[in-house]
C-alpha cells in the first residue's frame, strides 16, 4: 500500500478491496495531526487508563505498549494505540503546561519559540541579539546609584538574552 509523502496517509489503489478500512485509517491519522494537542510532555510509558482520542509524545526510551516508538506521537483509539513518526516541523500544543512542542533535529523541544524578531502591534519590540555592552567603570565622578541602576539594567538584558555578556 502506498502513502502520502508528508504525513504518510494511506492511499487507495485501483481495484482495492475494503477501501473503507484504508479511508478510515487515513481519517484516524488526520484526526491525530490536525490541530495537534498532546496531554503532557514526553513520557516513556503509556498511561494506565488512556481516554479515547488522547494523544501523547513518546519519550526517547519508551516502554510497554510504546516500546520501539521513540519520539512518535501516540494516540489512543478504539483500535488501540496508533503511532505517527515525528517529522521536522511538526508542532503540538501541550495541554498540561500550556506550551508548544516542536519536533526539530530529531527531538521534541518544549516551550521554545524560534524566530528572527518579535512584532507587537505592527512594531518590532525584539530583534536579533545585540553585541556586548560594557558595564560602567572608572570616570572622574562616580554616582553609585546610577552605576547600580545601569548594572541592574545590563544584568536583566543579559539574562533575557537581549545583549551578549
Amino acid at each position: 500500500m502506498s502513502a502520502t509523502a508528508r504525513l504518510g496517509l494511506p492511499l487507495l489503489s485501483a481495484g482495492q478491496a475494503q477501501k473503507e478500512l484504508v479511508h478510515n485509517e487515513a481519517l484516524q491519522v488526520i484526526d491525530m495531526l490536525l490541530a495537534t494537542a498532546v496531554e503532557a510532555p514526553p513520557d516513556a510509558a503509556p498511561p494506565a487508563a488512556p481516554v479515547l482520542g488522547a494523544t501523547y509524545i513518546v519519550a526517547a526510551s519508551p516502554s510497554g505498549a510504546w516500546a520501539g516508538k521513540a519520539q512518535c506521537l501516540a494516540c489512543y483509539t478504539a483500535g488501540g494505540w496508533r503511532f505517527i513518526t515525528a517529522r521536522d516541523g511538526m508542532i503540538a500544543y501541550v495541554r498540561s503546561s500550556a506550551v508548544w512542542a516542536a519536533f526539530r533535529a530529531g527531538a521534541w523541544e518544549l516551550g521554545t519559540l524560534r524566530g528572527s524578531s518579535l512584532v507587537v502591534g505592527g512594531q518590532q519590540v525584539v530583534g536579533p541579539r545585540g553585541g556586548a555592552i560594557a558595564g560602567p567603570s572608572g570616570g572622574a565622578t562616580i554616582d553609585s546609584e546610577v552605576r547600580t541602576a545601569v548594572t541592574q539594567i545590563l544584568a536583566a538584558l543579559r539574562q533575557h538574552g537581549l545583549v551578549d555578556s
